[in-house]
């Protein structure tokens, strides 16, 4: 089998991701060779691959469902957001500057052709892909330009599923709209829908999916039920459960709970840092954004930060800053959580602000590199093995702390304040637990106790299930026929199509 087909959504955080990953596992446990697309993304949550370049975070998740490294081909353009209206631009893992949102448009034709021959490379190289779009591939005031959604789908001639969130309400009119906003040419692919977190008796759903498939003659390819064990890897921190919530926390083994505080900054990146904390049992993770929720936590995470100076200020302007001086327990700061914590912040690159002051909890100087520093170390923290990957301008310039990690040395460590450039740290078990164990000391929480989690089962665990998911719900067969022949020939318009200046 050889083909390819990009999966769609009616909105942001539809499904796309988590389908895509899915349909990976479950052809990948077939025993063919599939990896992911996704053409471009926009999120500050990314990781190293081997190949040294940087892509979102989604899809290394996605390369793990096939059984796969992740490779810059998964993600030839990724934006990291700086600020409301700048963008970083990553092309194939490497930063080539930042942009504003009416200059990206002008780069779009020069970055279509890097997309498509990479995707060309990719369906050599493998069976099957399958790509991910991003938001909704009906934002008529961007088909012209699109490179990731149905700009992607007519130049490669993909069939198309869309999926959209039931949960949300209004999937219908979502899944209706989307086909009928676009023009006979897009809508020429689009091959079916999939509904995704539907909860109750799937029998009450039948007569709404018998009349979108009469009123758009495309089927509805599956059902996907809700699973609230669903949640690792989110997207972006604004997947979390509205009270700021990471996870479903499970009853402590010991006789307390650990109750952590990560401050959810502006420009958060790499938010997915703290899930493995979520992971265990009696650790209670939250993001909070104002400074009373620091009142009854025992453990506060900054974590990493796509605009650390700007960040820094926006501590200080909401009183986050002076309540985490105030506190007393244990602090970790995470890549821009822990260069907010050093004493100053020399950056002529990416705020240009100058030398700033830090929140001088550790005594640590940083400047900002205009080279990126993009790596996958190992090396030794707290007696015990530990790996991560690093993503940042800032470097240590000088260092009156004991290092964290050794073996390389990094970081920095006090007896109550923990600061590392590393992302991925608490993904190592053995290291996790000792860190909980300090965190638990520090905050008096002598009740607690560490379980005994490992964070790579967790996440191959919810690959498995999305992979079930796709296999007991989802019409596979019909999904084969699409890999092998494309879209079904003469799939009839909708009315009223795109607007003409949008086509």
């Amino acid at each position: 089998m050889r083909g390819a087909l990009l999966i769609a959504g009616t909105t942001s955080d539809a499904g796309k991701s988590v389908l895509v990953a899915g349909l990976c596992r479950f052809l990948a446990r077939q025993g063919i060779d599939v990896v992911p697309f996704k053409a471009q993304n926009m999120s500050n949550n990314s990781v190293v691959t081997l190949d040294g370049g940087e892509i979102g975070r989604a899809q290394a998740l996605q390369a793990a469902a096939c059984g796969k490294e992740p490779s810059v081909r998964f993600n030839p353009v990724l934006l990291k957001p700086g600020g409301d209206r700048t963008s970083q631009v990553v092309v194939l893992g490497k930063a080539v500057g930042e942009v504003s949102a009416l200059g990206y448009r002008e780069r779009k034709a020069g970055l279509m052709r890097t997309v498509l021959s990479t995707l060309d490379d990719l369906r050599v190289d493998h069976e099957v892909v399958i790509c991910e779009g991003a938001g909704s591939p009906t934002e008529i005031n961007l088909r012209a330009n699109d490179i990731a959604n149905m700009g992607l789908a007519t130049k490669a001639n993909l069939p198309v599923l869309v999926v959209g969130d039931i949960d949300r309400g209004g999937v219908f009119a979502h899944l209706f709209g989307t086909l009928a906003l676009l023009d006979a040419a897009d809508q020429a692919l689009i091959s079916g829908f999939v509904v995704n977190k539907f909860r109750g008796d799937p029998k009450l759903l039948e007569p709404g999916l018998k009349q979108i498939e009469a009123l758009t003659k495309r089927p509805v390819l599956g059902v996907l039920p809700w699973r609230e064990e669903l949640w690792l890897d989110a997207e972006d921190s604004l997947s979390y459960t509205a009270d700021g919530v990471v996870g479903r926390p499970k009853p402590p083994v010991g006789e307390e709970w650990l109750r952590v505080a990560v401050i959810r900054l502006p420009r958060i990146s790499n938010a997915t840092d703290v899930e493995a904390l979520a992971c265990e049992s009696g650790v209670s993770v939250r993001f909070v954004t104002e400074p009373s929720r620091l009142a009854d936590a025992d453990l506060v995470v900054l974590p990493g930060s796509k605009a650390t100076v700007d960040d820094l200020a926006w501590l200080h302007k909401t009183g986050l800053a002076q309540a985490i001086l105030a506190f007393r327990g244990p602090v970790f700061g995470i890549c821009g959580g822990f260069q907010m914590l050093g004493k100053r912040i020399d950056d002529a690159v990416e705020s240009k602000a100058g030398s700033v002051d830090g929140l001088g909890l550790l005594d640590v100087d940083f400047r900002f590199a205009p080279e990126k520093t993009l790596a996958t170390p190992s090396g030794t923290a707290q007696g015990v093995p530990v790996t991560g990957y690093e993503i940042h301008h800032g470097q240590v310039v000088r260092s009156g702390e004991d290092p964290l990690i050794t073996e390389p040395a990094e970081g920095a460590i006090t007896q109550r304040i923990w600061g590392t450039h590393w992302h991925g740290l608490l993904e190592n078990d053995e290291f996790r637990r000792t860190f909980l164990r300090w965190a638990a000391h520090e905050s008096a929480r002598r009740g607690f106790r560490p379980g005994a989690v490992s964070f790579a089962q967790a996440r191959a665990a919810q690959l498995d299930l999305l992979g079930d998911l796709v296999a007991d719900h989802m019409d596979t067969g019909a999904v084969f026929r699409l890999l092998e022949r494309g879209a079904p020939r003469g799939l009839p318009f909708v009315p009223p199509g795109a607007p003409p200046a949008a086509g």
